[in-house]
């Protein structure tokens, strides 16, 4: 049987070698200063640095919006791995979900009947609808905007790199040439050396040109990835609005089992002028005609109707209706109840 080797052909390897030499000799001697490089124009050099800052900035704002829709490193390694082999992810659980199905299992063991069992149920429930509208988020974030980024990386950006690479071996090439043109003696060693640095111009100017209209195309690159990053907001705008409906719901749900009214009433959106003057003001929905109030020391409460106080803790107090020289009520987050004046500073005018 023969067997047929592959052809080697010496003068090509021979070739490549010695190109490869040139370059480094020529690029040994620009940095000695020996030798003159040939510059760019400066539209290019404008060109070329608004194409290595696309770059960067690029690749950081993938990592940063990879780790900020999937927080575990460990996760978005193993998510990699996966994509570089081309085989689908792993469906795994979110932490929202682990805690929703602990909260329903604590619910059913110490009773679904129960105030505190039947909460836990729906805070779990609520957890797991959180959960849900999590994955569907990080799916199309990753499918409107970190996949256009990547590809514009794994597609343009290493053409424009490989190109680039290309452009500063013939860069290298001419300058080589213009050197040993300077140095040729004789008249046949200068018609040789003339021709080649012909030839090498012709080359360079070709793959300038060709590497030019390539970094031009970042312009209308950016203007696509405008539209991702719209992409990207309207996906956030309907993931939080489905996490506010979600939370507002069961809000309603658990007052409605008889709990404590709420803190701060989370349904709908406000106008950012009167969330910053509510904000700024302390007094947030429910605490309206509540003042705050330092505890001077700590308290323990006598029974059901008073609250449990803790040293240097701000809380919000009311005059008692009618009146009461020695008590006022008082609001710890959802709880309520009453308060010694005795033990509160005022931080707020009457």
């Amino acid at each position: 049987m023969n067997i047929k080797m592959p052809e080697f052909d010496v003068k090509k390897f021979v070739k490549g070698a010695g190109s490869t030499l040139s370059r480094v000799v020529q690029l040994t001697e620009e940095k000695l200063g020996t030798s003159e490089k040939t510059e760019m124009d400066a539209r290019f050099e404008h060109l070329s640095e608004r194409s290595d800052s696309a770059k960067l900035w690029t690749e950081k704002i993938v990592r940063d919006t990879e780790a900020a829709i999937v927080p575990n490193p460990a996760n978005r390694v193993e998510d990699f791995i996966f994509e570089k082999i081309e085989k689908q992810k792993p469906k795994r659980l979110s932490n929202l979900e682990y805690l929703g199905l602990d909260m329903i299992e604590a619910g059913g063991e110490f009773g679904q009947d129960g105030p505190y069992g039947s909460a836990l149920i729906k805070v779990g429930q609520a957890q797991q609808k959180l959960g849900s509208c999590e994955r569907d988020f990080i799916g199309s974030a990753g499918m409107c905007f970190i996949q256009p980024l990547k590809k514009f990386l794994d597609g343009e950006m290493k053409t424009i790199t490989k190109e680039k690479g290309i452009l500063e071996s013939k860069r290298l090439d001419l300058d080589a040439c213009k050197n040993r043109a300077r140095k040729a003696r004789s008249m046949i060693g200068q018609q040789t050396a003339e021709r080649d640095l012909r030839v090498a111009q012709s080359e360079f100017d070709r793959q300038a040109e060709i590497t030019k209209l390539l970094l031009e195309g970042i312009s209308t690159t950016q203007a696509t990835h405008l539209r991702h990053l719209h992409s990207l907001v309207e996906a956030q705008v309907r993931y939080y609005g489905q996490c506010n409906k979600i939370m507002s719901d069961l809000q309603r749900e658990l007052v409605s089992l008889g709990g404590p009214q709420p803190y701060v009433p989370v349904a709908g959106y406000e106008e950012e002028d009167t969330l910053t003057h509510r904000m700024n003001n302390i007094e947030l929905g429910a605490n309206a005609g509540y003042h705050r109030a330092r505890v001077l020391c700590s308290y323990d409460a006598k029974d059901g109707t008073e609250l449990n106080l803790t040293s240097n803790e701000v809380i919000f107090v009311c005059e008692c209706n009618p009146p009461n020289s020695d008590y006022m009520n008082g609001k710890q987050g959802l709880l309520k109840g009453l308060v010694p004046k005795a033990f509160l500073e005022m931080l707020d005018d009457e």
